[in-house]
């Protein structure tokens, strides 16, 4: 499991203010040293960026909704704001600013502030509307709320997002009469223009080796990648059920996620819970965390805690697998961040290929209204945003080139 869960208590990181640092960062190009470097991220495109200049023209406060493909993302929007010739603010999960001193630093010099994803966190959400009110700077927030590695599909986009939005629209009224907030929705695409086969072989060939079986060397590379995922979701399936299930890819799945958190939500929300799977771990955290935060358990219950928040943590890297992801269409992107995702759950480390160049599109911007229409189900401010972007990525997946057997 990575270390995303910080066993202290949260304490909230505000932004450097200041314009220094940030004009340093990109008058240097240093973001772009870092990931080509760290992420093999070389080249990079941005379009209709013209629609956020017209907004940042137009003294709009300005929230960004990019989806989360990669954890390059947050460095790779720098791209965008220096093609705007502005700065950014963006919210960053807690556990980003506890990994070491250089990267707290870094990310907090580049205008991000923390969030705490384990429960409510009032200091980000006011710092988050106070800049969208003021319109000091456009706003990133991640409305995913997780790293998916599946570039053109969303999963279900948090609700948080239109609330903080909908509080600065107020505030902003207030402040300046008519003014306005606007959301752009921000399509980010990766292509890989490397050898994929040179690039994934060796990944494949040392999950064969941990599966204790023959490198499959010489197989269709589709179908190789096809059997390591059904091996791994077999092995889950024997640990928590003691046997192989049986049915389509999607009710074995579905099946995985239940079986672990349904027995989890029965002893800590008292019912097994529907839904979206993301909502549904985080109300679990809130729950678990609070008294392992404090310390106030013996190493027994401690132990017990952290087997269950693993349990968590392995049903959101699951739901992470859309069943028909390489099936319905196998291009190399989506072949690559299969195999990326094998690794990195198995190792809490993924390899760096190079050859990524990055598109990011932003979409027409999203007034945002003073009040909610109360009369639907769903939020018309995430309705629009979960649309729009899922649109632009379907007209960026038509780019990526098919894979082609050899």
């Amino acid at each position: 499991m990575q270390n995303i869960i910080i066993e202290k208590p949260y304490s909230f990181i505000p932004p450097h203010r200041g314009n220094c640092w940030p004009g340093f960062i990109q008058k240097f190009r240093l973001a772009e040293m870092y990931l080509r470097k760290n992420d093999g991220v070389c080249s990079h495109e941005v379009r209709h960026v013209e629609r956020l200049s017209e907004s940042l023209a137009a003294g709009h406060g300005i929230l960004l909704t990019p989806n989360h493909c990669r954890p390059s993302d947050p460095m790779a929007i720098g791209w965008l704001a220096r093609a705007a010739g502005t700065h950014v603010y963006a919210m960053a999960s807690w556990h980003l600013f506890q990994q070491n001193w250089f990267t707290s630093w870094a990310i907090r010099k580049m205008g991000g502030f923390s969030i705490y994803r384990e429960g409510m966190d009032r200091q980000a959400i006011n710092m988050s509307t106070e800049i969208l009110a003021t319109a000091e700077r456009p706003l990133i927030i991640f409305p995913e709320g997780v790293v998916t590695r599946t570039n053109d599909k969303l999963i279900a986009l948090l609700d948080g997002v239109s609330f903080i939005a909908r509080t600065a629209a107020k505030k902003r009224d207030k402040l300046v009469p008519g003014g306005k907030v606007v959301i752009h929705p921000v399509a980010i695409k990766y292509f890989f223009r490397g050898d994929l086969e040179k690039a994934l072989g060796p990944v494949l060939t040392e999950i064969e080796t941990r599966l204790s079986w023959q490198p499959r060397v010489g197989t269709e590379l589709l179908r190789r990648i096809g059997s390591v995922g059904l091996a791994l979701l077999t092995l889950k399936e024997l640990e928590y059920f003691g046997e192989p299930q049986v049915g389509s890819l999607t009710s074995r799945l579905n099946g995985l996620i239940n079986r672990l958190l349904n027995p989890l939500e029965e002893e800590w929300l008292g019912e097994m819970q529907e839904g979206d799977i993301v909502p549904r771990v985080k109300a679990l955290r809130m729950k678990i965390l609070p008294d392992l935060i404090r310390g106030d358990l013996d190493e027994q219950e401690r132990q017990s805690r952290w087997r269950q928040l693993t349990d968590i943590y392995l049903a959101q890297q699951v739901y992470s697998y859309p069943p028909d992801y390489i099936t319905e269409n196998p291009s190399i992107d989506r072949l690559l961040e299969t195999v990326e995702r094998y690794e990195e759950d198995l190792t809490d480390a993924v390899r760096v290929h190079g050859d990524l160049h990055v598109v990011m599109e932003v979409g027409e911007a999203i007034e945002v209204g003073l009040k909610r229409d109360r009369n639907v189900e769903v939020d018309p401010i995430m309705a629009r945003i979960e649309d729009d972007l899922q649109r632009m990525l379907d007209r960026l997946a038509t780019e990526s080139k098919e894979y082609q057997t050899p």
